[in-house]
């Protein structure tokens, strides 16, 4: 059996510090729970940027530069995954269904990729979905995810395939017959998501039967399923994440420290149920970095 790839995703875009005082928002507290959840076990750190002043999402190349000079500095061994998911939202006004709401962040490949371009890391996420979300449209036309993929391999970078539902596996199978994405893929497989994959033993067994052959996945659950999912993806031969990007609570009642709590308890998970969690190296080795 290879060790697990274990991936925090240490704040995302969705919770605040209304859900959990302890989340990171600041470039510093971003970088110091990369570090602390690298020093805890986790190979991967996948990366979201706030606002430091309002907490709030931001695509910011100063915040993320901030974050992975910090990093980088620490002499850390941890591979970076930088989010190109913002970006893709768009709000239908409710009197002119074609006209942008207030809420929009629907934007061009150029901005969504001026961080990982001027910064590249070894990886980055390409969002394959278009789906409901929330109020609004997520939209990653085909088009679009071809130039963000050409564009990121030609940064000497690796696309983790972030799908949420059977229809995002298709049309990464067809991205890779027509030469957009190479093989060997690695893939996230999105669960708990309203309208996207249902969290769940049959779902997910389903969405891995659905990769290619040869693919490298990891799987994870939203918020209270978190853990549930990350001990279904280790059973079912995938990769793991966690973070406060999908779960501020350790367990049941209890809201979590940070997330090195959160990486604590699925090492400890992994390894209760007969894994080995991976180093940097062989995560490296795995994924076919460097």
């Amino acid at each position: 059996m290879k060790p697990t790839i274990l991936s925090c995703a240490v704040t995302g875009s969705h919770p605040t510090r209304a859900h959990n005082e302890t989340l990171p928002v600041t470039p510093e507290e971003i970088a110091g729970d990369c570090i602390a959840a690298a020093k805890a076990g986790a190979a991967i750190c996948h990366i979201h940027v706030r606002d430091p002043e309002t907490g709030r999402p931001s695509m910011s190349l100063e915040y993320y530069r901030a974050v992975v000079e910090r990093i980088r500095a620490s002499d850390t061994d941890l591979i970076i995954n930088l989010t190109t998911g913002p970006g893709g939202r768009f709000v239908p006004s409710d009197d002119e269904p074609s006209r942008a709401a207030p809420g929009t962040t629907l934007t061009t490949a150029d901005v969504r990729l001026r961080h990982v371009e001027a910064l590249k890391p070894e990886i980055c996420s390409l969002d394959l979905d278009t789906m409901w979300s929330g109020t609004g449209a997520v939209i990653n036309a085909p088009r679009q995810i071809r130039e963000m993929a050409g564009r990121i391999y030609a940064a000497g970078v690796k696309p983790e395939l972030e799908v949420f539902d059977s229809g995002d596996i298709a049309l990464a199978k067809d991205l890779i017959a027509d030469g957009t994405l190479r093989e060997p893929a690695l893939f996230q497989i999105v669960t708990g998501v309203r309208y996207g994959f249902a969290t769940g033993t049959e779902t997910m067994l389903y969405a891995r039967n659905q990769l290619p052959p040869g693919a490298e996945w990891a799987a994870f659950g939203a918020s209270r399923m978190a853990f549930p999912m990350l001990a279904q993806a280790f059973l079912l031969g995938g990769h793991c994440r966690i973070g406060m990007e999908d779960a501020v609570y350790v367990s049941k009642g209890v809201k979590t420290r940070g997330n090195r709590d959160l990486v604590d308890k699925a090492v400890r998970i992994i390894r209760d149920l007969g894994g080995e969690v991976a180093t940097v190296s062989e995560a490296r080795g795995i994924l076919g970095l460097g």
